[in-house]
Formats: structure tokens, C-alpha cells, sequence
């Protein structure tokens, strides 16, 4: 995640008995006495449940915490930035260039890498290290750079930049003579906006609540926006989620009970139902519903048409990631980045055919979803999210599985699942099974009216975040596990006992992306916001940055670190290690998330460093000078 969306998106009203509310009193009183001290019986041991069978090689001398408009990478390595926002994707016959002073039409940016780079992965050209595609989300626009002028005097031509300056891309990349560089033209290049077509599939496909005046048949969306995090499929497409989208529409005076258990508000952040009808809920009430849904992308097939994935089930999705079990099953975990919103796990029914993404283009339609609920005990249990199960059913408001998966947040709450930190990126330790998921932070745990402290989430406002991680019972379609924290992020040196954490090595605060590489490390990235940054209890934590752990001991080190009030997000490598491409986003974000568009470098310049001009999102493509496995 990157605009901090959360101080808005605090929707979660429900009832739910928090983990302490339903344990016995004595360990209640302990809990609300001593926040995350009172868990600590439960975390043991608190590194070291998921070895690898072998310790990770973090070979590489760390960087100290970032300062001023500079990226940083170790001794022995060298980054090079990629794919600028604004750069030509590398469409045949349509290859604008890049206007340093945001001149750039709409069309224009429609062929153009979008803004605010986020989840990236890397597909292979027939199994090479050397040539490949990207696919990447560009999650959201700053204005005041997008636009001459900024966000003052919106109209229809810069309501559709922005929308232009969303979505995803591929791109092709090569290295030549020791360098990448975009293949332009490529026949693989596409950009996908708000007005690509996709289609709806799964159990929320045709739904009555899906259909709107442009699409009666509620079966085709046109766009996808604020999509965040990423993966990769084992049958070769690219799944990304939909996550902040309730903050695109204005829902007016008379806002229904269940676009206001999303988050709409009277106004959209951007304006757009000011110009584009289809944005205000007022005439099209249905819109909403057909975005929050995981997507899935066939990169190397430019002519497939992309599709939402309904039966994973709706929510501000960070993102979405595949674990396959002993019998060839998909298992799709995916967490919602809201305040006190939750974690989801869909089972296929079918297993993965061979023979890529036209084999499997049905296999994430049929399956069953389940919501997480996380006890003190340190066990956990699925929840199924069955339509006609429990309190699931047409008297509740959920006629059909369609409104099941629409309303995922309405069904989890009457389920009683956890009420979640802001689960934000996932990943799966190859070698032991775990499962590992960043809490990244919630500053509204334990406030006067919001949730209390409880074990899965045991700090009063959770500035810092935490790493949470559990381990199926069995296979990975079991529907128990059990569960501890790898880490609660801070620094020990903060007087508040709950900005302190147990780091193991280098402090960070605001985990967000994760994801294991090469040699099992877990690369662990920060998502501090421009309010919170070099102040404080984060005075000492620097630029945000991204750090190698060792899953086994829950040691970090840190690797790189970002320019000023930038994201670091999204991490994917070549299939020989050898390179590491991370995406570099929203440097010199401003406290309000727009900038002022006469003085549009006052925070960063990176990575051009021009007088006068834009600070750019950018893919950095990271290598060891001597050429070898990264983090080695």
C-alpha cells in the first residue's frame, strides 16, 4: 500500500468478539494490562518455528538508515533505475516521450508507464535470466505532479489521465552488455487502464448487483485501479488486487449501509464523479461492486483479455498468493490492508492442469473461501464462506453465493473473524510451508471506541507493525494451523513499551512488502508515510528500505534504502538470482499525498534529478558487481 488510505478506510463496525473478549478473565485483564508483553508465553519459541533446512546465506555488509534524496544498496552492488513513470512502454507505433513538465496528454499517458509503481514480477522468455517480461500495478496518481496546474481546475482531460495513469503493465526487458534496458517496440508491451476491458468471472459474474446501465449483463468491467501487490501463478499469469477503490467514488447525501461498510464517502478523493458518471454511486449505485476483486493477467498473451476473479471474494485487496497441495490443488491467501479487516484463504476444487493459463482459465472460479480466525491460544481455524452455512444465509442479507463473495466484509463479520492489523503482502516459505503475512500497522488498536489489544494483535496503537506467520495443519487446504508472531517491528529505543518491538538486528518500523528469494531469505519492505518519517519513534528508523531476514533466527539486516518519503515495494528476480528488480514508489510524497504543483521537486528529484523537475516512480533493477546471487 502506498497513500495512507487507512486513516479513511476504518469501516469495520461490526460486533466480532475480539480474542480477548471471548478468553477466560484472567488472561483478558492480562492482555489489556500488558499489551504485547502479556503475549510473550504464547510466542515462544519467537524465532525459529520455520527453518528451511538450511540457514539462508546473508552475505552482504549492512547499510546504515537512509537519509536525505538517495538510494542506497550495500558494498559489492550497483542499482540502475527502469521504466519510469511517464516512460513508453514500448507499444508498437504508439511511443510518446516523457514531458518533464507534465504536459503529457491523456492519450498520451494511456501508452505510458503509469504512476506509482508497486507489485512487480518477472516471467522468463523461454526460461532466460538475460530477457523477460515485467508486470507491475501502478497503484495511484499524486495530481499535483500528473497534471500542468495539478489537482486546481479538474476537468473530463485530467480525470481520464488519471485513470490513464493506473491499472498495470507489461513491458519486455533484456539485459545487454551488463545493463537492462525496455525492449521498444515489444509485441508483448500493454498497458492496461480504466478503460480495458475485463471480464467477470466466478460466482459474482451476472449478479444483480454487478449489473449497471453500461453493462447490463454484469459480466465485463471496464478498468481496474489502486492495485497493489503481486504474484505469480505456477501456471504462468500474474494476479494482482484491488485495494483502496471505495475512495474513487462519491456516494452523496444517502449512503447505503453496505457501500458505507466499505468506506464510501459523500465525495471521491479525486473527483471523478465529478466528470465520469460512472464514478458516483448516486446514478450507479452498482458500480462499486465490481471492483475489490483480485485480477488475473495472461502476460504473455497480448491479446488475452484480463478477468476479476470473483470467488476469491471481495476487499481491498493487497494482493494475492498461490501455495499448491500434495494433490495439485491451488490454495489462494490473500489479506485486506483496512484497519481491522481480515485474512482470506480460497481452496480450488480442481487441480492445476498442465498446459499454462488457457488450461487453468477456469480453475480459480470453483473452490471454496474461507476468512481466518486466529485464538489465544496460539491455534487457528478457516472459516468457510458458504452461502446456506451458519449465519450466511438469505434472513442475514446473503441470498446466493454472489452476495457472499460481494459482501465478503458483512460475511466475515457475522462469521467472527479476526480483526486483523492492515494485512498487507503474503508469502510462502518454500521449505517449511509457513505462512507469513505483514501487519503493518493500526494506530487506532485500543483507542477509545475501536477494538482492543489481543493476541494476534497485541499492541495499543500499533504504530510499528508486526509480522505474523502460522502453519496449516497437514497441507495447506487445512483448516486449522498454528500461529506466531516472526516479529514486532519498531526500535528499542522509543519509550512507549509498544513502539519498542524485539527486533533481531536492524530496527524498521511499517512492514509491508514480503517475499522470499534466493537461498530462503525473506526480503521484508517498508511502507512508513510521509507524516510519520524522521520523527518521533521513527527519528531513528530513517528512509524507509528493505532488508533480508533469515527466517530461522528472525535476524534482519538491512539492504536498501529509498529515497526521501518514497515507498520501497514489490521484489522479483531472475531465475538465477542474479538480478533483483524492486519498484521505487512515490518519492517525495507529501504529508497530504499531493504535491504542490509549482514547486513539484520540493521533497525529491529522484531519479532525474533535474531543477525543475518531477520526482518519478521507477523500477530499480539491483546486481552484485562480481555477478553473483543477490544477498549472497
Amino acid at each position: 500500500m502506498a497513500k495512507d488510505f487507512s486513516t479513511m478506510e476504518d469501516s469495520n463496525r461490526s460486533g466480532n468478539p475480539t480474542i480477548h473478549e471471548v478468553s477466560d478473565p484472567a488472561r483478558r485483564l492480562l492482555l489489556r494490562g500488558a499489551g504485547v508483553l502479556a503475549t510473550a508465553p504464547l510466542l515462544a519459541p519467537l524465532f525459529g518455528c520455520a527453518t528451511t533446512g538450511g540457514a539462508p546465506r546473508i552475505g552482504f555488509k549492512a547499510i546504515p538508515p537512509g537519509v536525505g534524496d538517495t538510494l542506497v544498496v550495500p558494498e559489492g552492488y550497483v542499482a540502475t533505475t527502469l521504466a519510469a513513470w511517464g516512460e513508453p512502454a514500448g507499444i508498437a507505433g504508439n511511443m510518446p516521450a516523457w514531458k518533464d513538465d507534465g504536459s503529457n496528454t491523456a492519450a498520451e499517458q494511456a501508452v505510458q508507464m503509469g504512476m506509482h509503481h508497486d507489485g512487480v514480477e518477472f516471467f522468463p522468455l523461454a526460461g532466460s535470466s538475460t530477457r523477460g517480461l515485467l508486470a507491475m500495478n501502478h497503484e495511484y496518481t499524486d495530481d499535483g505532479l500528473l497534471h500542468v496546474g495539478g489537482f486546481n481546475n479538474m476537468n473530463a482531460e485530467k480525470v481520464l489521465k488519471s485513470q490513464n495513469a493506473h491499472g498495470l503493465a507489461v513491458i519486455e526487458v533484456q539485459m545487454t552488455g551488463g545493463r537492462w534496458q525496455m525492449v521498444r517496440p515489444s509485441r508483448y508491451a500493454r498497458r492496461f487502464t480504466m478503460s480495458t476491458p475485463f471480464e467477470v468471472r466466478g460466482p459474482a459474474a451476472g449478479h444483480a448487483m454487478m449489473k449497471t446501465g453500461a453493462d447490463p449483463t454484469g459480466s465485463r468491467v471496464l478498468g481496474t485501479l489502486n492495485n497493489c501487490a503481486s504474484a505469480q501463478t505456477p501456471w504462468g499469469t500474474y494476479l494482482s488486487g484491488e485495494e483502496n477503490f471505495m475512495f474513487y467514488f462519491g456516494g452523496g447525501d444517502n449512503i447505503s449501509a453496505h457501500h458505507r461498510r466499505w468506506g464510501m464517502r459523500k465525495d471521491g478523493f479525486y473527483q471523478w464523479e465529478k466528470f465520469d458518471a460512472r464514478f458516483d454511486a448516486t446514478k450507479e449505485a452498482n458500480e462499486p461492486n465490481r471492483f475489490g476483486w483480485v485480477v488475473e493477467v495472461d502476460p504473455m498473451d497480448p491479446t488475452s483479455t484480463p478477468i476479476k476473479r470473483t470467488a476469491l471474494g471481495r476487499a481491498a485487496h493487497e494482493g494475492a498468493w498461490i501455495a499448491v497441495t500434495k494433490d495439485g490443488r491451488a490454495v489462494v491467501y490473500s489479506g485486506e490492508d483496512a484497519r481491522f479487516e481480515y485474512i482470506y484463504k480460497f481452496i480450488t476444487r480442481d487441480r492445476i492442469a498442465p498446459g499454462g493459463a488457457k488450461a487453468n482459465r477456469e480453475l480459480l472460479d470453483h473452490g471454496t473461501l474461507y476468512v481466518a480466525r486466529f485464538d489465544a491460544d496460539g491455534r487457528g481455524r478457516w472459516l468457510p464462506m458458504a452461502q446456506g452455512q451458519g449465519p450466511l444465509t438469505a434472513a442475514n442479507g446473503f441470498a446466493d453465493q454472489g452476495e457472499v463473495v460481494i459482501k465478503a466484509r458483512q460475511a466475515s463479520d457475522a462469521l467472527g473473524a479476526t480483526k486483523m492489523d492492515r494485512p498487507e503482502w503474503l508469502t510462502i516459505d518454500p521449505n517449511s510451508g509457513w505462512v507469513y503475512c505483514t501487519l503493518t500497522n493500526n494506530s487506532n488498536r485500543g483507542q477509545p471506541n475501536m477494538p482492543g489489544v489481543d493476541a494476534a494483535n497485541p499492541r495499543a496503537n500499533n504504530s510499528m507493525g508486526s509480522i505474523i506467520r502460522w502453519k496449516e495443519d497437514g497441507d495447506f487446504d487445512g483448516l486449522g494451523f498454528a500461529w506466531n508472531h516472526l516479529v514486532h517491528a519498531g526500535d528499542p529505543a522509543n519509550a512507549r513499551a509498544e513502539a519498542k518491538g524485539n527486533i533481531n538486528g536492524d530496527i524498521y518500523a511499517c512492514p509491508d512488502g514480503i517475499a522470499f528469494g534466493p537461498m530462503g531469505v525473506l526480503w521484508i519492505q517498508t511502507d512508513a508515510h510521509a507524516t510519520q518519517m524522521y520523527k518521533g519513534e521513527f527519528e531513528r528508523i530513517g528512509n524507509n528500505q528493505m532488508l533480508a531476514c533469515d527466517p530461522a533466527t528472525g535476524q534482519t539486516r538491512r539492504f536498501l534504502t529509498g529515497p526521501t518519503n518514497c515507498e520501497v515495494t514489490g521484489v522479483t528476480f531472475t531465475p538465477d538470482g542474479r538480478t533483483m528488480f524492486v519498484n521505487i514508489q512515490h518519492p517525495g510524497e507529501t504529508p497530504s499525498d499531493r504535491s504542490d504543483p509549482a514547486s513539484p521537486g520540493r521533497f525529491s528529484r529522484w531519479p532525474d534529478f533535474k531543477p525543475n523537475g518531477r520526482p518519478r516512480s521507477a523500477t530499480v533493477v539491483v546486481r552484485k558487481l562480481d555477478g553473483g546471487i543477490i544477498g549472497t
